[in-house]
């Protein structure tokens, strides 16, 4: 009787032993299972908070491109492929000169930019390697002043601009870079008035020398 009973008590105490290693297997599971969704979540919170990040630093470079075309008499769109480090700092300093803002941004933020301004006819050009030049002064300046770097360099072309609200194709834009400047343009009138006054100036003063010799 006793072995039997010490039998029995061995039996129960193997069978709690089983169900403690089944709990402790099963809490062990639920644990890793717990953790594993906790990690996912933190990744998946991560991700959410980076995207928003992402997006608040696109949308400041859009507001940026905004505000430079707000205003603007003219922009136009180059590609710039092909040219070293050292010639786009000369470029720079070039167009700086003329007030003619250059930058490189993406193409499809400077494409949300535009939408819907006098500007969104530039979108179908903004493929591949592209700068936009601005200017809010001269509106033949950023075509005439990138005009004069293309042929410097035997580099980069046209893609297209607007010009005081009218889009212009590369050909268009490349009629507009050789319009001289307005200053050039009104000392060349100036000097068209002149011509015929001093003409006549020369002419009285003729006839009055001739008077005062007779």
């Amino acid at each position: 009787i006793c072995a039997c009973l010490v039998g029995s008590e061995m039996c129960i105490r193997d069978r709690y032993k089983n169900i403690d290693l089944v709990r402790l297997r099963a809490d062990k599971v639920f644990l890793w299972s717990t953790n594993s969704a906790s990690q996912e979540e933190k990744q998946e919170r991560s991700k959410k908070d980076m995207s928003v990040e992402a997006q608040k630093a696109k949308q400041v470079i859009i507001d940026e491109i905004k505000e430079k075309l707000d205003g603007a008499q003219s922009a136009v769109v180059i590609d710039y492929m092909g040219i070293t480090v050292a010639e786009a700092d000369a470029m720079r300093k070039k167009l700086r000169e003329a007030n003619v803002d250059y930058t490189v941004y993406k193409n499809t933020l400077v494409k949300r930019a535009i939408e819907g301004t006098e500007f969104a006819g530039l979108a179908d050009v903004l493929e591949g390697p592209s700068a936009i030049a601005i200017s809010k002064e001269d509106a033949t300046a950023p075509a005439r002043v990138l005009n004069e770097i293309i042929k410097d360099y035997k580099k980069m072309e046209f893609k297209a601009g607007v010009v005081e609200g009218t889009v212009f194709d590369k050909d268009g834009i490349q009629s507009i870079a050789d319009i001289p400047s307005r200053d050039v343009l009104i000392a060349k009138f100036m000097g068209s008035i002149q011509s015929p006054v001093s003409k006549a100036v020369r002419t009285f003063q003729a006839i009055a020398d001739a008077k005062a010799e007779a």
